[in-house]
């Protein structure tokens, strides 16, 4: 038996976003949480590949798997994005799409901003969230990330980045990568910091990051471990950068799945 995947669609406030449903070949129990991927401020649902499959497989729950605004196939951004984008997407995007799923308890995994997401979320709705798992999420910005993001932005102007993106979001492309750019090089942007939610998260959080991340130092893992008013798990893996789940694949499923375990 396999994976059954069901392609579905969302909507908030009059726009559409496309979602995935995995369901594991064998029923789990009638009370058994959903896993919620939450991707990487430029992912999509292709964008994971087979990883939200191969938790599936391991853990035997189900999972959505779902793209944001301007993602993909969603319906277009529009620009200028604001600069409170992650607190919309985790505070009415997020509940939106969970309630038309009729997920009731989740355990979220999500990348990079969507790990962002994961944890303002979680901090908002504790009732909702079972656990949480976060790679190379941010907290606050580093001069790393600024100057990661500028490296990226070389690159879109003198490689064949931006046809490797266009291959995954279409004619959302420019506009996504834009609001990626402009958002987390601008001084306004600066200043943000999410690390006054952390103490409303009292579900258990296993927090993931490359020890070489391109985006963020460890002190991101250790601002949330410590800020969080729950119990909060470090991971700093070697030989990886910001990609855990594809550089280092079978330690982030390996401590995903153990970590799942222990909560249902």
């Amino acid at each position: 038996m396999t994976i059954c995947r069901t392609e579905t669609r969302f909507r908030w406030q009059g726009k559409s976003l496309p979602g995935l449903r995995l369901d594991p070949p064998a029923p789990p129990p009638a009370d058994a949480p959903c896993v919620v991927f939450l991707h990487e401020a430029l992912g999509s649902i292709r964008l994971w590949r087979d990883f939200p499959d191969a938790v599936v497989a391991a853990t035997g729950l189900p999972a959505l798997v779902y793209e944001r605004l301007g993602h993909g196939g969603a319906d277009p951004l529009t620009l200028p994005r604001g600069l409170d984008y992650l607190h919309v997407e985790a505070e009415q995007v997020l509940p939106a799409v969970l309630e038309q799923a009729g997920i009731g308890r989740a355990i979220l995994i999500g990348h990079s901003d969507g790990g962002s997401i994961a944890l303002l979320h979680a901090a908002a709705f504790p009732e909702r969230i079972m656990a949480a798992v976060t790679l190379a999420a941010h907290v606050f910005v580093e001069d790393v990330t600024v100057a990661g993001v500028h490296e990226a932005m070389a690159a879109w102007r003198t490689t064949d980045l931006p046809d490797k993106l266009a291959k995954y979001h279409g004619s959302n492309t420019e506009a996504l990568y834009r609001a990626w750019a402009e958002t987390w090089t601008s001084d306004e942007f600066r200043p943000w910091n999410i690390e006054d939610c952390l103490p409303r998260i009292d579900c258990p959080l296993l927090v993931i990051q490359g020890a070489e991340d391109e985006y963020a130092t460890p002190a991101q893992v250790d601002a949330i471990c410590r800020g969080a008013g729950g119990p909060a798990t470090p991971l700093l893996i070697p030989d990886c950068a910001h990609q855990p789940q594809r550089q280092q694949r079978d330690a982030v499923l390996d401590a995903i799945t153990a970590f799942v375990r222990e909560m249902v």
